[in-house]
């Protein structure tokens, strides 16, 4: 924990340093009340590590949709063909992203067929574009067994990608946190409320897209450090007919964001959680959420030093992940060794929650919410993320969704 904090501070002193530039658009999930009626454009965490196997690689990852069921995986377990996923790479130093990730998915004709995904990285001439497509994994609500994951790899970039379900990696426990935080804003801390161990996510799946990148595609001026963010759109503009299903045109607007985890859900007023979503890392670094998220870290009575750090890594360098690729990452599950860690960048099995919940409690609280772990392993090579949980045989008890 304290190696966790003390990287954050270096990370807050960076960010310090510099300043926004051009906009771009940058969530947890449900977190807004706009996304909880858009399943397929809620982002629900996002990830850039190391590959462990190799540092010369970056995995970048971002996943929407969760709470699937495992009875409903193959009725849940298609992208939306109407949303662009997009992951957004900062590598000069500022606010501002330099380089794009797009991801579609044209619109699934079968349960039992993939979806084919088309990945394009634009260049700033036409030769130096990166595009390929890739097909989906299938997903079944009925095999006891998933399915094996499909990678593409792209000859001409090195690039893997993946898109599919795999079991909702993060853990935490929200009943147990929200009774917690309750508690403290009514004036009666009770660490208590935290003791109940149980993973909220356990036993759920959700919709993933990772991609395993070389670091020489990602890195610019700014040398080993790149910032990550991910964000949906759709078109502005959606057409109905008789004669057709609905579809999009015009202009892309922005629907969800995400990078450093728990940012709107914890900290960014009920009331502003939309605009939070529709703004920019830019407007992050701007200042526009600032007031509101340095309010509410004192009415959990964090102190000032700790507002400063927290505030810094989320607002003067805007809300993205930031990852140091010179620092090596190790271990299994997609790396464990002490230090790589979020909040360099972030890794499955980190306890992002723990970390958050020592720093808003002034480092007071070292227990964290005692979900210290996923409900099952990662793997342990791309695409890292654990297979989808599966309807389960005959016979079987299951406590996992018992919230």
């Amino acid at each position: 924990m304290r190696e966790a904090l003390n990287r954050l501070r270096a990370v807050a002193a960076i960010a310090s340093l510099t300043a926004a530039s051009s906009p771009i658009f940058a969530a947890d999930h449900a977190e807004a009340p706009l996304v909880e009626s858009d399943q397929a454009a809620d982002i629900a965490d996002v990830y850039a590590f190391l590959d462990p196997n190799d540092n010369s690689k970056v995995i970048l990852a971002f996943d929407v949709h969760g709470f699937i069921v495992p009875g409903e995986n193959g009725n849940l377990g298609a992208f939306d063909h109407d949303v662009l996923f997009q992951f957004n790479i900062e590598n000069t130093g500022d606010a501002a992203p330099d380089k794009f990730i797009l991801v579609n998915f044209d619109e699934q004709s079968s349960r039992s067929q993939p979806q084919i995904a088309t990945v394009t990285i634009p260049g700033s001439k036409k030769p130096d574009t990166i595009s390929f497509t890739a097909p989906t994994t299938v997903a079944s609500s009925t095999a006891s067994t998933p399915p094996p994951p499909v990678i593409t790899t792209d000859p001409a970039s090195g690039i893997s990608f993946f898109a599919g379900l795999t079991d909702d990696p993060f853990f935490f426990d929200i009943p147990a946190f929200n009774r917690f935080v309750a508690s403290v804003l009514g004036g009666t801390p009770d660490v208590s409320l935290l003791n109940r161990g149980r993973n909220t996510f356990a036993g759920y799946n959700v919709q993933m897209i990772a991609l395993s990148v070389p670091a020489n595609l990602l890195k610019g001026p700014a040398g080993n450090v790149i910032g990550v963010s991910a964000t949906t759109l759709r078109q502005r503009n959606v057409h109905y007919s008789e004669k057709r299903d609905p579809f999009g045109a015009g202009n892309f607007a922005p629907i969800d964001r995400m990078g450093v985890p728990a940012i709107n859900t914890v900290l960014i007023p009920f009331a502003r959680k939309n605009e939070y979503n529709r703004a920019t890392t830019v407007d992050d670094a701007a200042g526009k959420f600032a007031g509101d998220i340095v309010a509410t870290l004192t009415a959990l009575g964090t102190d000032a030093t700790h507002i400063g750090i927290l505030a810094n890594v989320a607002v003067l360098n805007g809300d993205m992940l930031r990852l140091d690729t010179s620092v090596a990452d190790t271990g299994p599950q997609g790396g464990t060794n002490a230090g790589a860690g979020f909040p360099n960048g972030r890794r499955p099995a980190d306890d992002v929650i723990d970390t958050i919940l020592f720093l808003v409690t002034n480092e007071a609280l070292t227990t964290g919410d005692h979900v210290n772990a996923n409900d099952v392993p990662f793997r342990d090579a791309f695409p890292f993320f654990a297979a989808p949980q599966q309807p389960f045989p005959p016979g079987t008890v299951d406590d996992n969704t018992r919230n």
